[in-house]
């Protein structure tokens, strides 16, 4: 029942540290894995310094998300994966720890979406904070599969919705308030702005049109919660007995 967190990073030296802080105490998470995929900045040696139980593994260049998960899913021990993202900000330990208490105790469930509540009003209007949402619970082998298809930097979420979709798989979301940092933050507003653009051209360029429309208006719904076997039993012999 372990669970492994894959961590892929570019540049985020300032910004990781929130990350590792909440992930590597928290209960139910054995193995942090952190992908440096070409970063300039140091962030692989300031990650081995100061989290010493977390595998670094770096890229010698820069090769985009998708490719950095793919390589990292070598490394995985556990059949349980946690994506996370690494510029992630204000991350809430305990709302992981139920996650993945939700995730590995609901039954038939394929996959599980932290949806991140505290977005601007305009992502949550076009879905982008559940279907876009980089921290996900879902198992290896089902990650391995979509990996193995042509998928790469920014389509990877997408690229995960759609094998979900097309493969009748039980997906899931629950609230989760971290924030992310957008690329406007990281870039200024220019070049942020450009990046965003592109970034949602290459989106529905990849799954098309159609199929996006798919995602935006019936993937996925909140996770209820669910009545345990004992509880359930002991209501009917309370009534039983009344």
């Amino acid at each position: 029942m372990g669970v492994t967190c894959l961590i892929p990073c570019h540049n985020e030296r300032d910004r990781i540290a929130a990350v590792l802080d909440a992930v590597t105490n928290v209960h139910g998470i054995q193995q942090v894995i952190c992908i440096d995929d070409g970063s300039a900045d140091g962030t692989a040696t300031m990650v081995s310094r100061r989290w010493p139980t977390v595998q670094v593994i770096r890229l010698s260049q820069n090769r985009g998300k998708a490719a950095a998960i793919q390589y990292g899913l070598q490394f995985v021990q556990y059949e349980t994966v946690l994506l996370m993202d690494a510029d992630l900000q204000e991350l809430n330990g305990t709302e992981l720890e139920k996650a993945i208490h939700a995730f590995q105790n609901t039954t038939n469930i394929d996959m599980l979406i932290l949806r991140r509540i505290r977005s601007p009003w305009f992502v949550r209007w076009y879905r982008s904070d559940i279907l876009l949402s980089g921290e996900r619970l879902l198992r290896r082998c089902d990650l391995e599969e979509v990996l193995a298809q042509p998928v790469a930097r920014y389509q990877l979420e997408v690229a995960i919705n759609r094998y979900m979709i097309k493969r009748h798989k039980r997906v899931r979301w629950m609230p989760w308030s971290a924030m992310n940092t957008y690329k406007v933050d990281k870039l200024g507003v220019l070049e942020g702005s450009r990046r965003e653009f592109k970034m949602y051209v290459e989106i529905v360029d990849y799954v098309g049109f159609v199929h996006m429309l798919v995602q935006l208006s019936s993937f996925t719904r909140k996770l209820r919660k669910q009545k345990s076997a004992t509880g359930s039993r002991s209501r009917f012999l309370h009534s039983i007995k009344l």
